[in-house]
């Protein structure tokens, strides 16, 4: 919902666990008619299908969309490398002007060239107040964009935004379709065409999303040569589909992860993520809204003990959005388990025990709803147990199940079990959940936080290239998130998958919270080659 994470829209932004399917024709060394090789399909199951397949709305702006090319992508390592751009930019003007060189020899899967007016037509539009992309204030930066000919861009900035490069791996749509119809509801949001490695052939909604490998790709035809997305919401689900042979690989939460161990046809990838897990702790309820028991809560919650019994030790402890491991953590702001000083603060803040052990203050009671989504057994298992620690210290938390259509429209009094994170600069997570003028947009700061040394620091840190500033400013708001905490982090999480081990080339990225098609080990999935193919 977040960079897509807790930000963007309910299905874009929760595009969360899938399945992957490797399945070879019944020759797979062989040749097959009118190929001229052999043929390979993939089968991916998702939990939530995404509500539109434009990247002028959204999708894709973190790369990897399959469908769609950025000007520059992510490596393995999430090193920038150029995409449709033939290099990376040439920065100058004291950080102010990015310039992109484009390649020539690419087309859309329309057979239209790809220039640079269809850059400039992206970036335009995503910047229209009138386009519904939840994520336009990633691009606050950015001034203006111009073309100079069929293969340059000009970016200009009104600021120096040290991550902006990073911002440029979304995908480009053409004018000469997206241009011709309605940003927010015309046939290109869910019939889209683009320059990507696949091609959309079918979308059954609430069903499968059906793909093709581009013949034409730029960058060579993938072997892989068809993709079925199918909508498989449920995580015991997914792994009996899995077990049965009906889906040769799945993301898994860790406890059904290892049920397949032992099997041998089968390898399990980990990959390091920003993935968190979450609780908003709405400004407008009576209760979450009170600092001290924001506070209470911070400290009540045994965040090692999920991470050991929830995860199974695939994951830390999380104290915030940035891991514990990233450079730009603020070290000193770990927050120990400790009852008793969860007791004691809303001792001293007037929340007395009642009868029934939870405490009240001026007649009103400790208590509040979470609300998980329905099916997703991490999330549901992180509430329970945040519950169940809240209770001990006098909070009672009332957890409940639902879809994102129940879910949203509570989400300004009701606690939400939440998932969020995206890797890289920090401005990409911490800017959307936190920045007050963001509250109550769509999933972009679900808690309606509101902490005016915050969004100074916000501010700071996205504006000035100065790595000492820049620091500063993080540090800042990750110390004020101890003294006032908006959400109670509960840990990140390293995302587990099974899959089949009959293709090369299989790796993992460090990974945000969204993992749809792009991520896992299929992230590179136009590179891989079947095993025993030659070389």
């Amino acid at each position: 919902m977040t960079a897509r994470s807790i930000r963007g829209t309910a299905a874009v932004a929760l595009a969360g666990a899938l399945a992957l399917t490797a399945v070879a024709c019944s020759n797979p060394g062989g040749s097959a008619a009118g190929s001229g090789g052999a043929k390979y399909s993939a089968v991916v199951g998702i939990a939530y299908e995404p509500e539109t397949l434009s990247p002028l709305l959204g999708y894709g702006k973190d790369g990897n969309s399959k469908i769609f090319d950025g000007l520059l992508a992510f490596d393995e390592d999430m090193k920038l490398k150029p995409a449709l751009a033939v290099e990376l930019p040439h920065i100058s003007d004291g950080g102010l002007t990015y310039t992109y060189t484009l390649r020539k020899d690419v087309a859309f899967s329309d057979g239209a060239r790809f220039t640079a007016k269809d850059v400039v037509f992206t970036y335009r539009t995503i910047l229209d107040p009138k386009t519904n992309n939840p994520s336009r204030t990633e691009l606050d930066a950015l001034k203006s964009v111009e073309s100079v000919g069929d293969d340059t861009v000009v970016f200009r900035l009104k600021y120096p935004y040290a991550p902006f490069a990073e911002r440029t791996v979304l995908g480009i749509a053409p004018e000469h379709v997206a241009g011709k119809q309605d940003v927010n509801t015309g046939a290109f949001t869910t019939k889209p065409i683009g320059t990507g490695p696949y091609v959309l052939t079918g979308w059954s909604k609430g069903e499968k999303l059906s793909f093709e490998a581009n013949p034409t790709y730029w960058d060579g035809a993938p072997e892989v040569k068809k993709f079925t997305m199918a909508i498989v919401k449920d995580d015991d689900v997914r792994a009996t589909r899995l077990r049965s042979g009906d889906l040769d690989g799945a993301i898994l939460p860790p406890n059904l992860a290892a049920g397949f161990k032992s099997d041998k046809a089968k390898k399990t990838y980990a990959a390091k993520t920003y993935d968190y897990r979450t609780v908003t702790l709405p400004t407008h309820h009576k209760v979450s809204g009170d600092v001290a028991v924001r506070r209470a809560l911070d400290v009540a919650v045994d965040r090692q003990a999920m991470v050991d019994k929830i995860l199974e030790g695939a994951g830390k402890p999380a104290y915030g959005p940035v891991p514990t491991d990233s450079e730009w953590f603020a070290k000193g702001t770990e927050r120990r388990h400790d009852l008793d000083a969860a007791k004691k603060i809303l001792d001293e803040a007037g929340w007395k025990p009642g009868a029934d052990g939870v405490r009240v203050k001026d007649g009103v009671r400790a208590e509040f709803p979470l609300w998980y989504l329905s099916g997703d057994k991490l999330r549901q298992d992180h509430a329970l147990a945040y519950a169940s620690d809240a209770k001990k210290a006098g909070i009672d938390i009332k957890t409940q199940a639902g879809t994102w259509e129940v879910i949203e429209p509570r989400m300004k009094t009701d606690a939400v079990l939440a998932g969020g994170g995206s890797p890289g600069d920090p401005d990409f997570d911490q800017y959307l959940l936190l920045t007050s003028s963001l509250g109550g947009d769509g999933f972009n700061n679900m808690a309606w936080y509101d902490n005016k040394t915050v969004d100074k620091a916000l501010v700071d840190g996205r504006t000035t290239n100065d790595p000492v500033k820049r620091r500063a400013a993080y540090d800042t708001v990750q110390r004020e998130l101890v003294k006032n905490p908006g959400y109670t982090f509960l840990t990140h999480i390293d995302h587990l998958y099974v899959v089949n081990d009959n293709w090369a080339g299989l790796s993992t990225q460090t990974e945000p919270h969204d993992h749809g098609l792009a991520s896992g080990p299929w992230w590179n999935v136009e590179t891989w080659k079947p095993k025993g193919a030659a070389k």
